[in-house]
């Protein structure tokens, strides 16, 4: 159980903005790079200076409990390691590097299948936006100053979107994801397509 994402969810009744995305795309493939073009310019005719990007794992750019890069998203994961070299990539899932991956022994994988390394962290999403800053405020190497130098890529409105507004970050919503969820799950998650 997601005990951050059920108590986050309150935020929502008084703010309802919350879970909506700075930008959607349909898949992994047209994530654009670099990815401040996702954004619109401000007033001033500038774009977003976005120094790191967090990427969700689970039917973001893998299948769901796979830890390799989904087939056809190869080309474009490769390109995004070249526009933001290592220590600028974090992967940020649920699964992998959270107390439900015992021993981190799928976020190790991970790790070494993307060559990304993955946040072990305590507090799920969408309450892990500390120890995020925290781990890019660690690495000079990153530039990050500021949660609006980050830009966070995942499938759901409710965590990873949600998440990227309580932070003051840049968020793109990867509308269909690697797979195409039947169900419940599915009425929540397309239902954010007209809004929370």
């Amino acid at each position: 159980m997601n005990i951050s994402a059920s108590l986050n969810v309150f935020r929502l009744i008084t703010n309802p903005s919350l879970c909506l995305p700075h930008s959607t795309i349909p898949t992994f493939n047209q994530l654009p790079v670099p990815i401040s073009k996702a954004f619109p310019a401000s007033e001033k005719g500038r774009k977003p200076d976005i120094r790191a990007i967090v990427l969700d794992k689970d039917n973001c750019f893998a299948r769901p409990k796979e830890n390799v890069v989904y087939e056809a998203y190869h080309d474009k994961f490769h390109a995004l390691k070249a526009a933001y070299p290592h220590s600028r990539l974090l992967i940020v899932s649920n699964s992998a590097g959270t107390n439900s991956d015992p021993g981190h022994t799928d976020a190790a994988l991970l790790e070494r299948n993307t060559g990304i390394p993955v946040l072990r962290h305590s507090t799920k999403k969408p309450g892990c936006g500390p120890e995020i800053l925290s781990y890019f405020r660690n690495l000079p190497q990153a530039g990050v100053t500021e949660p609006s130098q980050i830009a966070i890529v995942g499938d759901r409105l409710f965590t990873d979107v949600l998440m990227a507004n309580m932070m003051g970050s840049w968020s793109v919503w990867v509308r269909d994801g690697v797979v195409v969820e039947k169900g419940l799950v599915s009425l929540a998650r397309y239902a954010g397509r007209e809004g929370c």
